[in-house]
């Protein structure tokens, strides 16, 4: 059961996905559309469940389950990655490789692959101060305050030594 996402309490448990571009306007509306549908209809073992989502800084996906009534599933996370691939393949992007590192900046978003980031750390293009999206914070809440940190608080530290 689709719940706008400012409704949505704030001890819900989040997933965060972010993309390896930004969205174009249309794209924005398609997801939109594509993930209000999907949440009208997820639910666990048959039974629904308070569901959200949000996009954010025109290039993240936030979606968002209120366990306090419905614990989810193993099979309805497989669900929302299912939903999250048809996005990656008729956008031709990428949302779910865990292999990249979002800097945030001016509320614009870089993507890089981990490979790369010993390289633009040296190069002083990611300093410890650099704003990164934190895709391990799993409550609403921690979207206030915890989602968008210093590098240097991250697991990025040991690159400032």
């Amino acid at each position: 059961m689709y719940v706008p996402f400012e409704e949505m309490p704030a001890t819900s448990r989040i997933w965060i996905y972010q993309s390896d571009r930004p969205f174009a306007p249309d794209e924005v509306h398609w997801i939109n559309d594509r993930l209000k549908s999907f949440c009208e209809g997820w639910n666990t073992h048959g039974q629904p469940m308070a569901t959200s989502f949000d996009v954010m800084l025109n290039q993240v996906i936030v979606l968002s389950v209120d366990e306090q009534s419905q614990l989810v599933s193993g099979c309805s996370i497989d669900s929302s990655v299912g939903v999250l691939r048809e996005i990656e393949r008729k956008l031709a992007l990428n949302l779910l490789d865990a292999g990249k590192i979002a800097v945030v900046s001016e509320n614009a978003v870089s993507v890089s692959a981990l490979g790369s980031i010993r390289t633009k750390v040296s190069e002083g293009r990611i300093g410890p101060e650099s704003r990164i999206i934190d895709v391990t914070v799993n409550k609403k809440a921690d979207l206030r305050d915890r989602w968008i940190i210093p590098a240097k608080d991250s697991w990025l530290k040991r690159y400032f030594r």
